[in-house]
């Protein structure tokens, strides 16, 4: 884990230049920009690895959500044949789509989980320092519970990734190519159905294979999106902005509300991931933001950890 010293910040996000409505284009949701103290706190270096959690799940025997049969009482109306263990896998067409419905590149898959990333015909045999993915949010709470740590606050995790930088719209600075330089992993190419790799990835990557930010931290753009325990609300800023006040340490709305899925109850992810691109979903750019259905993981999903400073 790394120190990340704490003190107060300008929270949220402006839109990128040329953001449109398209998919998850636009960043509503990350304005107004408020003022935030957060205390300081210690920060997991890196997404929690494979090797991570399978040390956890040797410990306790835990079982993820994804490994479980859906109960039918959670999916009144389902036939019992689909009521079975899997998760949610990024299935590239293979040729350019609208980009107007996102289940043309996404898919439950029976099996799926993080021990079987993309179905059962696969594994995590020499991925050992991959990101664990395929994670719900209770899944990230329990392995925060076993080591003694817990999730971060949206606030905190905004803090962290800036590294002390303010306002800008990257972990890094103010370019997404410094010099030409790579500096997360993200989707280049044609989205979704064509990643050509050319930050050396076309896919997950393992952590910390692009350089950390001053705080000392990984991939906190790209890669795999992450929790935080903060439930999602598009109008919990401007609730804080009419307070008047600079908010200290705050921990999220006291309930969810997507007004897309006013049913489901989601918490807030950061980060973006591997097919993050400014084509669909630049939610690489720092101070934007994701949310997910706390149930539901995906093969682009993980999480890291935090915990405050001893006594």
């Amino acid at each position: 884990m790394v120190w990340i010293p704490g003190g107060e910040f300008s929270m949220g996000a402006n839109d990128p230049p040329d953001m449109g409505e398209v998919g998850m284009k636009a960043t509503q949701d990350a304005r107004p920009i408020h003022r935030v103290y957060v205390d300081g706190f210690w920060m997991d270096k890196t997404d929690v690895t494979n090797a991570q959690f399978e040390r956890f799940v040797r410990s306790s025997g835990y079982i993820t959500v994804a490994e479980r049969k859906p109960r039918a009482e959670d999916f009144p109306g389902a036939p019992p044949e689909n009521l079975v263990a899997g998760s949610v896998v990024f299935s590239p067409p293979d040729q350019p789509v609208p980009l107007d419905n996102h289940y043309r590149w996404w898919s439950y898959v029976k099996g799926a989980s993080w021990r079987h990333p993309l179905g059962p015909g696969s594994n995590i045999t020499g991925k050992q320092n991959y990101p664990v993915v395929h994670i719900a949010y209770e899944d990230a709470l329990a392995y925060a519970k076993w080591s003694g740590k817990r999730l971060p606050t949206e606030a905190e995790w905004e803090f962290a990734a800036r590294g002390g930088l303010s306002g800008k719209p990257y972990p890094w600075g103010d370019e997404f190519l410094p010099q030409g330089k790579w500096m997360a992993n993200t989707h280049q190419g044609h989205f979704p159905n064509t990643d050509n790799g050319e930050d050396g990835y076309t896919g997950i990557s393992q952590v910390a294979q692009f350089p950390a930010n001053e705080y000392g931290l990984y991939d906190m753009a790209g890669d795999v999106w992450q929790w935080t325990s903060d439930w999602y609300r598009p109008d919990y800023y401007a609730q804080l902005v009419a307070t008047g006040l600079v908010a200290r340490n705050p921990q999220g709305p006291d309930s969810a509300y997507d007004p897309a899925e006013p049913q489901e109850k989601k918490r807030v992810q950061r980060g973006g991931s591997f097919l993050c691109t400014d084509q669909y979903c630049a939610r690489y750019v720092i101070g934007t933001r994701g949310m997910g259905e706390v149930s539901t993981g995906t093969n682009h999903l993980g999480f890291r950890c935090v915990k405050p400073p001893a006594g």
